[in-house]
C-alpha cells in the first residue's frame, strides 16, 4: 500500500460524492448505498487547531450516545479551546475534551445536543480476516457542513498487533488492529468509523502510519473491544493511566540529570515536565530527545509535573532501561535510554 496522492484524493472524493448521491436517490433495501445513508448521521466532522507548518485542522469522529458523546483520535487538532463538531445535518456545535488515553491515542468529546443517532458500543461487532467493511470519514476535509462523510469499501486483510512508526519513532500503541486493504488512513480520516456491510461498528480509523517492517503506508482501525475497555475512564474525565506493580526505590536510582535532562524550573506545585536542556553526548541526546519536549509517561506511569517525573525515575535502577514518552508538536514519541554503570 502506498500513500494517496492528490489525484487519488480527488478520485476518492468524487467517488464518495457519487456514492452519497446514490444513497439519497434511493436504492434497493439493504444495498450499500442504503447502509451508508443510515450510518452518515452517526459520523461527525471535527475542526480545531492546525495550520502550523501546514498541519490539517480537521479530523473525524463518531457519536456513541444520544446526548453528544463523540469518540475520536487524540491529536494536536484537539489542542485548543475552540473545538467544533459538525453534525450530519450541518449543525456546528462547540465541543470540549472529556478524557483522553494518550497511549491508545483516543479521546472522548462532549457536545450539547439530545436525541442524536449514534453507535451502540455494546452492540458493536468483531471482524475476521476477509470481512468486507466500510470506512466513514472526512478524509481531506471535503465536508464542512451538511455534506455526507466520504465512504470507502474494503476488506480486513489481517487482524494483528500494531507494528508501525511515525518518522523514525515507533508508535506508543502496540495493541490489536484491523489491517485494511483500502487506502483509509488519509489526512482527516483519523477518528472515522469502520463498520461491516450492515453498518454495525467495528472500530475507529487510526492516524497516518508506516509499517515498521515494510516502510509502506499502513491502513488500519482500532477494534471496538479496545475502545470499550477505556471508555469508563474517559467518561470520568481522566487521562487514562496504565497501572504497574508498586516498586521499592533502588539504591542507585535514576534522576533526570543522569539521563542528560535539565527540566524547566519547578516553580509551581504542578509544573509540567518540559525539557529545558539536553546535555550533549548524554543518553537523552543519543535517544533524540530535544528541548521543549513534554514528558508524558515514564514507562507506563503518567507524570503530570516535574516532581512526579523525578519520583517515577527514582523507582528505576540506573542500570535498567527506562522508557519515556514525550509530546513533540503533534507527535507522541517513545524512546528508551539508560544512564549506565554508576561506578566512576
Amino acid at each position: 500500500m502506498v500513500s494517496a496522492g492528490l489525484s487519488l484524493a480527488v478520485a476518492v472524493c468524487l467517488m464518495a460524492w457519487l456514492s452519497a448521491s446514490a444513497a439519497f436517490a434511493g436504492s434497493a433495501p439493504g444495498s450499500l448505498a442504503e447502509v451508508a445513508a443510515a450510518v452518515q448521521p452517526k459520523v461527525v466532522k471535527i475542526f480545531g487547531a492546525g495550520g502550523y507548518r501546514g498541519l490539517e485542522h480537521y479530523q473525524s469522529g463518531f457519536l456513541i450516545s444520544p446526548d453528544g458523546d463523540v469518540l475520536t483520535v487524540w491529536s494536536y487538532v484537539l489542542d485548543t479551546d475552540s473545538i467544533q463538531v459538525v453534525l450530519h445535518d450541518g449543525r456546528a456545535l462547540a465541543a470540549r475534551v472529556v478524557g483522553v488515553d494518550p497511549r491508545l491515542e483516543v479521546a472522548l468529546l462532549k457536545i450539547e445536543a439530545q436525541g442524536l443517532d449514534h453507535f451502540d458500543l455494546d452492540a458493536a461487532e468483531r471482524a475476521s480476516v476477509g470481512a468486507r467493511v466500510l470506512a466513514f470519514s472526512n478524509l481531506y476535509g471535503v465536508a464542512t457542513g451538511d455534506e455526507p462523510a466520504s465512504v470507502q469499501h474494503g476488506v480486513v486483510s489481517a487482524v494483528t498487533r500494531l507494528e508501525a512508526r511515525r518518522g523514525v519513532f515507533e508508535t506508543p500503541y502496540r495493541g490489536p488492529v484491523y489491517v485494511l486493504d483500502a487506502i483509509t488512513n488519509n489526512p482527516g480520516a483519523a477518528g472515522g468509523a469502520l463498520t461491516d456491510r450492515r453498518g454495525r461498528l467495528l472500530g475507529m480509523l487510526g492516524k497516518e502510519l508506516r509499517n515498521a517492517q515494510t516502510n509502506t503506508w499502513l491502513n488500519y482501525a482500532v477494534p471496538v473491544d479496545v475502545l470499550r475497555e477505556v471508555l469508563p475512564q474517559l467518561r470520568e474525565g481522566r487521562v487514562v493511566q496504565r497501572d504497574v506493580p508498586p516498586a521499592i526505590s533502588p539504591e542507585n536510582a535514576l534522576n533526570p540529570e543522569l539521563l542528560g535532562l535539565i527540566l524547566v524550573p519547578d516553580v509551581l506545585e504542578r509544573t509540567p515536565p518540559f525539557i529545558d536542556v539536553v546535555l550533549s553526548d548524554s543518553p537523552a541526546a543519543r535517544a533524540g530527545l530535544l528541548p521543549d519536549d513534554l514528558v508524558l509517561f515514564v514507562n507506563d506511569r503518567l507524570v503530570q509535573s516535574c516532581k512526579a517525573l523525578r519520583a517515577e525515575l527514582e523507582r528505576v535502577d540506573r542500570l535498567d532501561i527506562v522508557r519515556l514518552t514525550v509530546i513533540r508538536g503533534q507527535q507522541l514519541i517513545e524512546v528508551e535510554l539508560a544512564a549506565g554503570d554508576p561506578t566512576p
